[in-house]
């Protein structure tokens, strides 16, 4: 594979929280970066300097993808959400490798919640998905999609990083929540990165790795945790029964699963930097 700046050019479909993590990796190793964002000027002022270099084409979905974003791409990572018709991308495109005649890398960035509820049990990535929720449901068929097209499929754990932490909840005051047995899988965004570009650098499309850090801690627990960093007192635990949320908030505490994700180590030799929450959150505080 060539990582010269002439020949590599990395687009994200969705240039989000984590495709910058990455974009800015590659970047700095020469890849020209192309990604599709909703609102270009919200996304230019959050980018500061790297906006200059970086090209921004508006798109959300509703319209085909233009094919001329692709014809140059060396690398793909995708990470918009499918909605109630399915995948916006594939739904654009009427051939989507003859779109990417250049393509040495696809990723398509899923989530963890495809596994359904296992009551607790430990999974990988040989358990069969059994997703729960309509949306989960439809992660994993354009999983699928994207697999029969050599993607590498990366099921996320759910993901934190400085500006998006259990530390930012404390300093607003949020309430936690307890619901004794369930525990959350997560994943800092700088470990997310590391991923992906060992994937890049050892290819194996088609492949599913699970990205979690195998320290799934319950909400209480890293709040607690993040108020004793902050210094600062942890709002009254409010039993989950009694918890005011939001339909699409409840949803996260119905399916309970843990994460075991060792083919990111065994497969593509990767050491979190952020190894459970408390590592992660003390590098949030003091980046």
């Amino acid at each position: 594979m060539s990582d010269s700046p002439s020949a590599s050019r990395l687009v994200c479909l969705g240039l989000g929280y984590t495709a910058e993590a990455l974009a800015r990796r590659l970047a700095a190793r020469g890849f020209a970066i192309v990604g599709t964002t909703r609102d270009v000027d919200r996304k230019r002022a959050s980018l500061g300097p790297d906006a200059d270099a970086w090209a921004l084409i508006a798109w959300d979905g509703s319209a085909p993808l233009p094919e001329a974003l692709l014809a140059g791409a060396t690398h793909v990572l995708h990470s918009i959400m499918p909605d109630a018709a399915g995948d916006p991308v594939l739904r654009g495109l009427a051939n989507a490798m003859e779109s990417m005649p250049a393509v040495q890398w696809i990723g398509y960035l899923s989530t963890t919640g495809v596994y359904g509820d296992h009551a607790g049990a430990w999974v990988d990535e040989t358990t069969v998905p059994e997703p729960s929720k309509d949306r989960t449901r439809r992660r994993l068929v354009a999983e699928r999609a994207w697999q029969q097209l050599g993607a590498h499929v990366f099921r996320l754990a759910g993901i934190y990083g400085p500006g998006r932490s259990a530390l930012d909840r404390v300093r607003k005051g949020d309430t936690p929540i307890d619901k004794p047995g369930k525990c959350f899988n997560r994943i800092h965004v700088d470990d997310i990165a590391s991923v992906l570009e060992a994937s890049i650098a050892r290819p194996n499309p088609g492949r599913i790795y699970d990205v979690a850090d195998g320290s799934p801690a319950s909400q209480v627990e890293l709040l607690a945790y993040a108020a004793e960093l902050l210094g600062l007192p942890l709002a009254p635990t409010i039993p989950f029964d009694e918890a005011e949320l939001s339909p699409m908030a409840r949803s996260f505490w119905e399916d309970d699963v843990k994460i075991r994700a060792r083919r990111i180590r065994d497969e593509l030799g990767v050491t979190l930097a952020y190894p459970d929450y408390r590592a992660g959150l003390r590098a949030c505080l003091d980046p």
